[in-house]
Formats: C-alpha cells, sequence, structure tokens
C-alpha cells in the first residue's frame, strides 16, 4: 500500500507541476496549427498509441477530419497534411520511419516527446515538449544518481510521459472546443451510438 500511494503522489506532483514545463511558444503554434489543418494524422506506438487515439477521438468530436496510422481504414497522406507522432523517447523505430515517409510525401510534422534532439524531433516541423522520464532516461549512471541523491522513479517506463501527454493534449481539446465555440453537447451529438 505504501508504495502504491508513493507511486500516486509521484504522478500527481508530477501533473501539478506540468503546466510550468510546457513551453506557451510550442503549445500556442500547435493549436493555431490545428486550428489551420486540413486532415490531421495522428501515430504512436504501445501506450502513446492509446494516446494518439484517445486524442483523436476528441478531435474526431470537435468535427476535425482525423485518421490514426496504422488502421486499415487511414487514407494515404497527402501534401498539406498534419502528422501528430508521439513518441516519450523520440526514437520509437515506428513513429520516427511514419515521420520521414510524411516528411518526403509533404506533409507538417508535430512531435510530441520529451526529447526535441531525439530522431523524431529533428524530423519535425515543431515540437512540443511534454516532460516525462522514459527510456532513454534510464541512462543516467548510476553512480551520478546516486551521489546527487536521485531516485528511481516508481511510475515504470513512460508511464509519466503517457499520462503527461494526455492530460496536455485533453487540455488542448479544451482550448479548441473554446476557441471553436463548441459546447459538450456539440460532442456528445458526434459520440458514438453504437459501441
Amino acid at each position: 500500500m505504501e508504495d502504491t500511494l508513493k507511486a500516486i503522489g509521484e504522478i500527481t506532483s508530477f501533473l501539478h507541476h506540468l503546466p510550468s514545463k510546457l513551453k506557451k511558444r510550442e503549445v500556442d503554434r500547435f493549436i493555431e496549427i490545428l486550428i489551420g489543418a486540413r486532415r490531421v494524422f495522428v501515430a504512436g506506438a504501445g501506450r502513446s498509441g492509446l494516446v494518439a487515439k484517445a486524442f483523436a477521438t476528441r478531435l474526431m468530436h470537435l468535427d476535425f477530419e482525423v485518421y490514426v496510422v496504422g488502421e486499415t481504414i487511414t487514407p494515404a497522406l497527402r501534401p498539406g497534411d498534419i502528422l501528430i507522432a508521439l513518441s516519450g523517447s523520440g526514437e520509437t523505430d515506428l513513429i520516427v520511419e511514419s515521420a520521414r515517409i510524411a516528411k518526403k510525401i509533404g506533409a507538417k510534422i508535430i512531435a510530441i516527446t520529451s526529447y526535441s534532439n531525439s530522431s523524431l524531433g529533428r524530423l519535425a516541423d515543431l515540437v512540443v515538449t511534454v516532460p516525462g522520464r522514459t527510456k532513454v532516461a534510464k541512462t543516467t549512471r548510476f553512480m551520478r544518481r546516486e551521489l546527487a541523491g536521485e531516485h528511481a522513479s516508481l511510475a515504470p517506463l513512460g508511464t509519466l510521459f503517457e499520462i503527461g501527454a494526455m492530460v496536455f493534449l485533453d487540455a488542448v481539446i479544451a482550448t479548441l472546443m473554446k476557441r471553436l465555440g463548441k459546447r459538450e453537447e456539440d460532442l456528445k451529438a458526434k459520440h458514438a451510438t453504437i459501441e
């Protein structure tokens, strides 16, 4: 029980400090790009993929033309489309390769990652940096952590990035609702009727 409560405390503390860690310029630009988007594609692997799908669902509720990369009903990407690629490390092979292909096609790439200088970050037209412990962070040297009094996170692997990205993207949806003059009733009208 004690470890569970410590983990909850670590996660809620992370979320409490998340707004101060985001860069206003990145967030504002992301929202502007979305408002002007014709078609939006989202990509993520594993749990980041689930976050991407949840964001795509909300964009659909707001009347965006949105697709999830890798689904059988996803059409071809075209020049001018937007690819939103999520990867905590910015090094997930499938996501980096998707961004490379999108770049060749002429799509605009938005990376949501903890590492702006990652392979994904370098391919992107815009990087939105969402902090969080990822696999890359585990390379910190043991002795340096010990001397600095740093301790391993109780939140495993990319949990903090994934939770942070989910909360950030839901906040973006709230902002888009306001900017587009949408109400919760408007979203409910687009909610699935068969599940």
